[in-house]
């Protein structure tokens, strides 16, 4: 003790930052110095906060920006470069599956809560509820021992907890469900402990004092032995070595079990366990104990009984198979069944665990883990990580000095509010979100961000509304106001909006409601109008009133006779080869530059004044004459004939 030797579990720690042991400091207790023992307290108490062992809950960051990721801790490996790596399993939380697996996630909720009659909750603690929960899985994955950020507990949901009492605990989550990263499923854990009153046994009253059972005792049990049996010990064990006999003869009959065990020390061994004994005593139960008549059924006339338990049903080949899928699973014999030994039966892969653990082999198995666990490392010591987090938003004061760390509130830049709380005072300022959002989160919304991978209150990724009850409305980008409150007040500002390709598919109710609500609708105002949403809802509505009042008859269409692509270009290149070419003015000419000059002009004067009169050109055109064609007629040109402006009209 004291003399700086490494502590013996390998994790690299000097002995002289342990607390030292009775008897060893060279100062009496008496004469310790003035906070000397609160100091030394105090170390000990952070040491045992950073000292992480097998089996803890603990954070891992792999990005500054996303939430902490929950892991449990299985292995502590040495590398060859002398860092520690972790063999962690790896829990999930819901913003870590699909929608489809988080409905199914409320519906078990919804279930418990009705189950467990638990307490009515409000939405707010409904929303940080999810927070806490999480989802177990059977993946592992290695990761660096220097990404750990801290301790957290995770239990199994009981019955009989309150699930608001998980809020009120810090760093506490639970599961329920596993969840398959795989297979992308979840399904509920097969550990659950059965507690509450459903799971309870219904105990019939008490007989009172002569009082006959009235019940089948046949249906209810089945008697296998009589200890008041007419026979003496000596006799039942003179019988039990002749079945034990009787099945060794019967294994050298047997080819497959000749093959197996080949020598008459395995036979003799194999007959002597406990299904031969089991066959004898169940035959003299069923023969009344009658010594001949037990002897004559042990050997009937077709030779004699060969009783096999599962240690001789399966062979060598499985048994490895059932060690490598027991290595994997543990003692989930559903997945060892399903994955590794599809053939067998669920009760005999049961029975041949319980058999294997009698044997060398599980013996030999056992002892190679005891000391592969005694090679490893037992626990590590990981500082309290100081390193600033790059999402610091670093405020310049109006001196030109730096108030980020500061001891004073910070107030948030440009009016924008914390995110989560909506706060505008904070002692330090986190990014949140899209760069192109502007989003920020104070410190207090930042570290449960970063613990519970949400934010404290509901927001519109939710499908809740966000906006504080004291703001007005938000405006978009353009000005108008969002109805949907989709856009917080402090993104609305600088959002861009991504240009992504789509195409809108309407539904067959959707076009019999254009026509069918065309009053409500009026298409070409709301196509004046595009920033105003529609509201379809409304018209929806309209429409199911309207639709059975409807005429059943279809609406009449007008046909209309369109020319074919290749008449339409055989017109224009007619049209092409006899409109004269227009003589163009040379370059730097006074006509030129004059006409350069007036198209610079007021862009309103094109609204009111024809092309030719804007241009400085003479004549004034007359005016297009539009027609309906007939199924025989054809395109006409029609115009001017002295400018050369054509035009090709149809209805």
């Amino acid at each position: 003790r004291g003399t700086g030797r490494r502590s013996g579990s390998g994790s690299g720690i000097p002995a002289a930052r342990l607390s030292p042991g009775p008897g060893s400091g060279s100062r009496a207790e008496g004469q310790a110095p003035p906070g000397g023992r609160q100091q030394q307290q105090q170390r000990e108490g952070e040491m045992a906060a950073n000292m992480y062992r097998v089996g803890d809950y603990v954070y891992f960051e792999n990005s500054s920006s996303n939430p902490y990721l929950i892991r449990r801790i299985e292995e502590l490996n040495k590398t060859g470069s002398g860092n520690v790596e972790a063999k962690v399993v790896c829990l999930y939380r819901r913003r870590d599956i699909s929608g489809n697996l988080n409905g199914l996630a409320d519906n078990h909720a919804r279930e418990f809560e009705e189950d467990s009659k638990q307490p009515a909750l409000v939405d707010q603690e409904r929303h940080q509820l999810k927070h806490r929960e999480l989802f177990l899985s059977r993946q592992f994955e290695s990761l660096p021992a220097t990404h750990i950020r801290g301790k957290c507990n995770v239990a199994l949901l009981n019955e009989t907890e309150k699930l608001s009492e998980y809020l009120n605990r810090e760093d506490c989550f639970y599961y329920s469900l596993v969840f398959d990263p795989l297979q992308k499923t979840l399904i509920a854990d097969q550990g659950e402990i059965r507690v509450g009153p459903k799971y309870q046994a219904d105990i019939p009253d008490r007989l009172a004092e002569g009082e006959s059972d009235d019940r089948n005792q046949l249906k209810m049990e089945t008697k296998v032995w009589d200890p008041d049996n007419p026979l003496t010990d000596r006799q039942i064990d003179q019988f039990l070595v002749v079945a034990r006999a009787v099945g060794t003869f019967a294994r050298a009959l047997d080819c497959s079990s000749s093959i197996r065990q080949p020598s008459l020390h395995m036979s003799a061994a194999a007959a002597s366990r406990d299904i031969t004994l089991f066959h004898a005593m169940d035959t003299l139960q069923r023969n009344c104990y009658d010594l001949a008549k037990a002897m004559s059924t042990l050997v009937p006339q077709g030779g004699p009984v060969l009783c096999r338990d599962e240690m001789e049903e399966w062979s060598s080949s499985e048994a490895i198979l059932f060690e490598e899928a027991l290595e994997k699973y543990g003692k989930d014999f559903t997945d060892i069944r399903q994955d590794f030994l599809p053939w067998k039966s669920l009760a005999s892969v049961v029975q041949f665990y319980y058999m294997w653990k009698t044997t060398d082999r599980y013996i030999q198995q056992k002892r190679l883990k005891v000391a592969e666990a005694d090679s490893k490392l037992k626990q590590v010591y990981i500082p309290t990580y100081t390193k600033p987090n790059p999402n610091q938003i670093v405020c310049v004061g109006s001196k030109g000095g730096l108030m980020n760390g500061a001891a004073s509130f910070q107030k948030s830049a440009a009016g924008l509010t914390c995110e989560s709380c909506h706060t505008m005072q904070s002692a330090q300022w986190y990014a949140w979100g899209p760069p192109n959002m502007q989003c920020r989160l104070c410190a207090a919304c930042w570290i449960y961000w970063k613990k519970y991978g949400g934010l404290k209150t509901p927001t519109a990724l939710d499908g809740e509304k966000a906006q504080p009850p004291s703001e007005p409305k938000v405006k978009g980008p353009c000005g108008r106001q969002d109805p949907q409150g989709l856009l917080s007040s402090n993104s609305s500002k600088l959002l861009a909006k991504n240009r992504q390709t789509f195409l809108l598919q309407t539904t067959k109710l959707t076009r019999i409601a254009r026509r069918l609500c065309n009053d409500i609708l009026r298409p070409r105002r709301a196509a004046r109008r595009p920033y105003i949403p529609v509201n379809i809802g409304a018209i929806k509505t309209e429409c199911a009133v309207r639709l059975p009042k409807a005429a059943t008859k279809p609406l009449r269409v007008q046909p209309v006779a369109r020319p074919t692509l290749a008449q339409i270009m055989k017109e224009l290149g007619e049209l092409a080869a006899r409109s004269p070419a227009k003589p163009r003015p040379a370059k730097g000419t006074e006509t030129n530059r004059t006409i350069l000059n007036i198209n610079r002009g007021v862009l309103s004067l094109l609204g009111k004044r024809t092309f030719n009169k804007q241009n400085g050109l003479e004549g004034s055109p007359s005016p297009i004459h539009i027609r309906q064609m007939n199924d025989s007629e054809s395109f006409e040109p029609v115009g001017n004939e002295e400018s050369g402006a054509k035009a090709f009209c149809t209805n």
